[in-house]
C-alpha cells in the first residue's frame, strides 16, 4: 500500500490540472445568493475570462482558494449546494472528535454519528453491502437533495473529504475497492480516475465507498497537533490528487483487496478479470519483479503488522484473520517475511525502546 509521511502534507501542485468545469460548479451557489462572479474569481487568482474558456484548466491552489471565497461568502461549508447551511468550523470539529478513535473503522462510524446530529443534508453511516462476493464494508454519503448541486461539485468533494481525511488519519492510501455514484457518468467523468481510487460504479442507489471490512481494523495514528496542521491545509489537502500507479502489479492488488485473505483468487481467476492470458499476466508481473503469489504474501504481511500492533489480539487470533489456519504456520511465514517471530516484531513496535 502506499503510505503517507507520519506528519508531512503534500503541497498543493502548481501544476493547472484540475477541469475547468469545476470553476463554475464551485461558485453556482454563491452566484444563487448573489455573489458577484468577478470579485470570487478575482481573490482565488483565477482571470475572470477564464471561466468561459473550457480548455484552461486550474491548479489545487487556485480552486483551493475559490472554495474558500465561497465558504466566507456562504458562511457554509457545503458552499450554497445544499437546502441548508452547514457552519464553517463543523468538519473541523467533527474531525477532532474522531480523532479519538483507535481504527478507521470507528472514526468512520464516530464522522457518520457526528453528521447526523447536525445536519439533515447528508444521509451518512458505515454498513455491510451484500451485493457482491465477499461482502464490503460500504460508508454510505449521499447528499439528499441534488437540485442544490446539479453539478455534483458537493457530492464529489464530500466522498473525497473522507476518503482523503481517512487515508492521512491512518497513515496510508485507504485501499477503496468502489466509489459509487448515484447519476449517470457527467461530461467530467475523465476527471474521477484521477479523484477516486478503485472502481467506479454509476446510476447507483447512493453515494458512498466500499472497501474491504478488513481494513477497517486499521489503526489512526495521528496526533491533534498534527490534525491542527491538516484542517489549515484544508482544502488544498482535500483536492490533492494521489500519485497515480497504473503498475500491473497494483491492479491485482486491487482486485485482491476486495477478498477475505484465505480466499483470494487464483492466477487464472485474476486472468480473467483483467482480460489476459495466465501466461501474459505471469510474464508481464516478472517483468515487474513480482508474482501472484509475492503479492499475496505482501498483503497478509502488511494486515499482520497492523493487528500485531494491537497488543490485546493474540497471535492465534492474528494467524485467522491473516489466512492461517495454523499458528504455527503462520509464525513460520512472518519470520520468512520479515526477519522476526510475531512476537518479536510485536515487541520492538510496540516498545521500540526497550
Amino acid at each position: 500500500m502506499q503510505t503517507m509521511s507520519a506528519s508531512d502534507l503534500q503541497p498543493a501542485s502548481a501544476r493547472a490540472h484540475i477541469a475547468n468545469h469545476y470553476i463554475r460548479a464551485c461558485i453556482s451557489g454563491a452566484l444563487r445568493q448573489g455573489a458577484n462572479e468577478k470579485q470570487l474569481l478575482q481573490q482565488a487568482g483565477i482571470p475572470a475570462h477564464w471561466i468561459d474558456c473550457p480548455g484552461q484548466r486550474v491548479t489545487e491552489q487556485q480552486l483551493s482558494e475559490l472554495i474558500k471565497s465561497v465558504w466566507r461568502f456562504t458562511g457554509s461549508e457545503f458552499m450554497g449546494l445544499s437546502p441548508t447551511i452547514c457552519r464553517r468550523g463543523v468538519f473541523a470539529l467533527m474531525a477532532e472528535l474522531a480523532c479519538e478513535a483507535r481504527t478507521l473503522g470507528g472514526m468512520l462510524r464516530q464522522s457518520a454519528r457526528f453528521y447526523r446530529a447536525v445536519t439533515d443534508d447528508l444521509d451518512i453511516g458505515l454498513e455491510t453491502t451484500h451485493t457482491g462476493q465477499p461482502p464490503l464494508a460500504f460508508f454510505r454519503l449521499h447528499l439528499k437533495q441534488t437540485g442544490y448541486d446539479p453539478d455534483h461539485l458537493l457530492q464529489e468533494f464530500a466522498l473525497m473529504m473522507w476518503q482523503r481525511l481517512g487515508s492521512w488519519m491512518v497513515g496510508q492510501q485507504i485501499p477503496v475497492a468502489g466509489t459509487s455514484l448515484a447519476y449517470p457518468a457527467p461530461a467530467h467523468a475523465d476527471e474521477y480516475r484521477a479523484m477516486f481510487p478503485g472502481e467506479l460504479m454509476y446510476e447507483q442507489a447512493c453515494c458512498g465507498f466500499s472497501l474491504h471490512p478488513r481494513y477497517l481494523q486499521l489503526p489512526l495514528i495521528r496526533n491533534r497537533t498534527e490534525l491542527t496542521r491538516f484542517l489549515r491545509a484544508c482544502p488544498a489537502v482535500i483536492l490533492h490528487r494521489p500519485r497515480g500507479d497504473n503498475s500491473l502489479q497494483t491492479q491485482v492488488k486491487i482486485l485482491l483487496q476486495r477478498h477475505d485473505l484465505n480466499s483470494m483468487p487464483d492466477l487464472d481467476s485474476i486472468s480473467a478479470q483483467l482480460l489476459l492470458t495466465p501466461r501474459t499476466l505471469r510474464r508481464r508481473l516478472q517483468d515487474e519483479g513480482t508474482s501472484v503469489r509475492l503479492i499475496k504474501e505482501a498483503l497478509r504481511c502488511d494486515h499482520a503488522r497492523t493487528l500485531l500492533k494491537n497488543e490485546h489480539l493474540h497471535i492465534q487470533e492474528v494467524a485467522e484473520q491473516t489466512g492461517f489456519s495454523e499458528p504455527a504456520a503462520f509464525c513460520r511465514a512472518f519470520k520468512r517475511w520479515t526477519g522476526y517471530t510475531p512476537a518479536q516484531w510485536r515487541q520492538q513496535a510496540l516498545h521500540p525502546q526497550a
